[in-house]
């Protein structure tokens, strides 16, 4: 990008600052920043305690535990233990899809299901009415492999012991209980739940299964697992389709349509390929340092990124798996020229501007080229460190970067930027199309997908080009369009 655009965009984000008192503008200039192609990293503060008072739209830890790594485990009964808010709020928001499974039956993923505190259980503890919903729970649903607790902030704060409760509960039911100290008043964000999640997986279900001998599962030597990916819109399934085409062996996936069982034979695959590096990266590297499974990233958005990744997959096996791989490849090319010829001539060089949360910013980047478009500005609700270390790969010279940006924030770069389309949240969607910008929204996929692999990509194409060229754009104008 040329110096002159460059500094334009940096006196975009210096006028930003300059609303805020001097304070704040010092601590959210950190967050913020022009990239420059070259760098080790996109040149932000990342996990860090957002700034008071300035609205941000993170989750808690609550949400990372109980919405991202256990909530979409199918055959699990997930109790949010605390006022019934918190619960209802996580309540089937996610579109995790499950596979063989009747709600109420042998799936519990779409049901809210709360200890519901009330006042006098904030008085005299909630332990009490946890063995009570536990009871009840293995009296009505009585063919689930097992229960989660997820700790909401009332129980932290008055000290519930919900370890004692479930250890005991488990031996009396004789399946696990995992107590999830998940209160949303932990860490800066939802990123800590993932963290705390992980452990806790890693402490119930995995180490405890690892010596298990388990006579319905008969390893192979092209086992991989699918970690780290919730079946928003079935996005799992359109990955696990691919993986199977070029002859590998799909044992599990997490969380989304997972089972008690797919997670507990986590250490005997050949291969862990991790789709949200954020969320369950942090398992991972238990079962590679305890058990020595590998693991490997994988990008399965748009037809660039899922031939390099099918490519690095099946450079972990042999030549049958390698061959496996050119010949899927090779199999969906007509499929993408089709796609290309219809849609990229509706879509190139269009501006977009994404705000996400665990991988989205950077994995979609390479999507949006395919199609002709570029990423202008992009940035993460919960990132760490590392992941825009891995950022630095997918954007381009000049790209401006925002971490936990603001409602307000993401307002003034939008006028300022003008992009054709904004890829954030729900939090972010019917502000942004107030302000006259066609929005998807990139944490469900706006009730479309699946998004992933090569059947994916044609959804996206289409849900596209559908928001960018829908006609009611020229129905209406944007505020600062408007006459005086």
């Amino acid at each position: 990008m040329e110096a002159e655009a460059k500094a334009a965009r940096r006196q975009m984000i210096a006028d930003v600052l300059a609303e805020y008192p001097p304070k704040t503008a010092k601590k959210r200039g950190k967050h913020l920043n022009v990239f420059n192609e070259g760098d080790t990293d996109c040149g932000v503060k990342s996990n860090i305690k957002s700034v008071p008072g300035v609205m941000t739209v993170r989750g808690c830890a609550y949400a990372g535990a109980k919405g991202v790594v256990w909530g979409p485990i199918k055959d699990m009964v997930h109790i949010s233990h605390g006022p019934v808010g918190c619960g209802q709020y996580s309540w089937g928001q996610r579109r995790n899809y499950v596979s063989g499974a009747v709600t109420g039956v042998n799936s519990w993923v779409v049901m809210q299901i709360t200890s519901d505190y009330q006042e006098k259980d904030i008085v005299f503890g909630g332990d009490k009415k946890l063995v009570k919903v536990i009871d009840e729970i293995e009296a009505m649903f009585p063919l689930n492999k097992g229960i989660s607790v997820m700790s909401e902030c009332p129980v932290g704060l008055i000290g519930d012991d919900i370890e004692s409760v479930a250890k005991r509960k488990s031996k009396e039911i004789g399946k696990p209980i995992a107590p999830v100290r998940c209160e949303g008043f932990r860490g800066v964000s939802q990123s800590l739940g993932h963290h705390i999640a992980n452990d806790v997986m890693r402490d119930f279900l995995i180490d405890p299964a690892a010596n298990k001998e388990d006579p319905s599962f008969e390893p192979g030597p092209y086992d991989v697992m699918i970690v780290g990916d919730y079946n928003i819109g079935g996005d799992a399934w359109a990955s696990r389709i691919l993986l199977e085409e070029m002859g590998l062996r799909v044992i599990g996936q997490w969380s989304g349509d997972a089972s008690v069982a797919e997670v507990e034979r986590g250490p005997k695959a050949k291969l862990n390929l991790i789709h949200c590096y954020r969320s369950m990266n942090y398992i991972c590297r238990h079962m590679e340092e305890k058990y020595g499974v590998p693991w490997l990233e994988f990008n399965f958005f748009g037809p660039t990124r899922i031939a390099k990744s099918l490519r690095a997959i099946a450079e972990q096996f042999d030549d049958k798996i390698k061959e496996g791989a050119e010949r899927v490849i090779a199999k969906y090319t007509p499929m993408i020229d089709a796609i290309l010829a219809k849609y990229k001539p509706r879509l190139e060089g269009k501006k977009i501007m994404l705000y996400v949360g665990g991988l989205r910013p950077r994995h979609v980047s390479d999507a949006y080229g395919d199609l002709g478009m570029e990423v202008i500005a992009t940035g993460y609700e919960f990132a760490h460190n590392d992941d825009y270390q891995r950022t630095t790969k997918y954007i381009k010279d000049g790209t401006v970067v925002y971490d936990d940006a603001s409602e307000f924030e993401l307002e003034r770069f939008a006028q300022a930027l003008k992009p054709d389309l904004v890829g954030s949240g729900i939090k972010e969607k019917y502000g942004t199309q107030k302000l006259g910008f066609p929005f998807r929204q990139m944490h469900s996929w706006d009730y479309s997908g699946p998004y992933h692999g090569y059947d994916g990509f044609a959804i996206f194409a289409r849900d596209m080009d559908l928001a960018i060229n829908n006609p009611v754009w020229g129905m209406t104008k944007a505020p600062w369009k408007k006459a005086e």
